[in-house]
């Protein structure tokens, strides 16, 4: 016997807790994908619609905030990008710690319905009341941020800029408009997806940063973005300071003639960086990862 056993000692009372702090491995962020999964597929129809006005909220707060930090940008083209992409990845972490539901991050959950552990019909539930949802928050921030007068700062050039990005994204070629909606959604699904794997809040900020960063400063294609961002252009175009402000910038006259919001951004954009995202998500992301960590085995 050891000493501590022959003094009667309770050698379980003394023993040292063993609190794990490392980051959790790729196989359980899989199962805790699973089970979030399961949990979202419970949530009321009004929750999860109330939820995804916030997250369409958040993604063009986050979108505001990274063009006004660019606005004035005139040279350092890509590091100019990056600060753009540092400050939106406000919204995801909104949306990840606030908690929302994002119709692109959602993709993700497209693993539990390979694991049969949701329904199909849950999983398209899920994302069509997300992407209403979404559209309804966006739409409600172009109501705000134009009554706020924002757009006029620095003598209209940041609603310059918005309507030279709008009009760009409604003239992006619909083969473009898709591989960049299907490169942003796969950022955005590994930014969700490395957040699994993190303990704390400062975790999930620090994994968020550099895929949503990337994504933004890439000039991926995200149709939540799009739906504040070019309503915002649309609505911003017939202001004669602001349109003066842009050609200026532009260094001649615009053609908006397809900042349009049946054709240029509905057609256009909308549709080929929805299908875009889809396929980013569910299959480059989720399905891969369900392959690798949730797929039967067989013995």
């Amino acid at each position: 016997m050891t000493d501590a056993q022959n003094s009667g000692i309770n050698t379980q009372e003394y023993a040292m807790p063993v609190i794990e702090i490392d980051a959790y491995a790729p196989a359980k962020m899989a199962d805790r994908v699973g089970q979030v999964g399961v949990a979202k597929s419970q949530l009321s129809t009004l929750t999860t619609f109330a939820l995804s006005i916030l997250a369409g909220v958040f993604i063009a707060l986050g979108m505001q905030l990274s063009m006004l930090v660019t606005h004035t940008a005139t040279s350092n083209y890509g590091l100019n990008q990056l600060v753009g992409g540092v400050a939106f990845t406000l919204a995801l972490v909104l949306i990840v710690i606030a908690g929302a539901e994002l119709f692109t991050g959602n993709c993700l959950i497209a693993m539990s319905f390979m694991a049969r552990k949701i329904t199909g019909k849950d999983l398209a539930r899920n994302l069509i009341i997300a992407f209403i949802g979404n559209f309804i928050g966006a739409l409600t921030l172009v109501l705000w941020i134009y009554n706020s007068n924002q757009w006029t700062i620095n003598n209209h050039l940041l609603g310059a800029k918005i309507v030279l990005a709008a009009n760009d994204k409604v003239n992006i070629p619909f083969g473009a408009a898709f591989s960049r909606g299907v490169l942003c959604n796969a950022l955005v699904c590994l930014g969700i997806w490395l957040c699994y794997s993190g303990r704390s809040n400062m975790d999930k900020i620090l994994a968020l940063l550099w895929p949503i960063s990337c994504l933004i400063a890439c000039g991926f294609e995200h149709c939540v973005v799009n739906m504040w961002l070019i309503p915002m252009g649309l609505v911003l175009k017939g202001n004669s300071a602001v349109l003066a402000a842009a050609e200026k910038v532009h260094e001649g006259k615009l053609d908006l003639s397809n900042l349009t919001f049946f054709k240029g951004f509905l057609i256009d954009n909308l549709f080929p960086v929805v299908l875009g995202n889809l396929f980013g998500g569910i299959v480059l992301i989720a399905g891969v990862y369900w392959f690798i960590y949730l797929r039967p085995s067989k013995k």
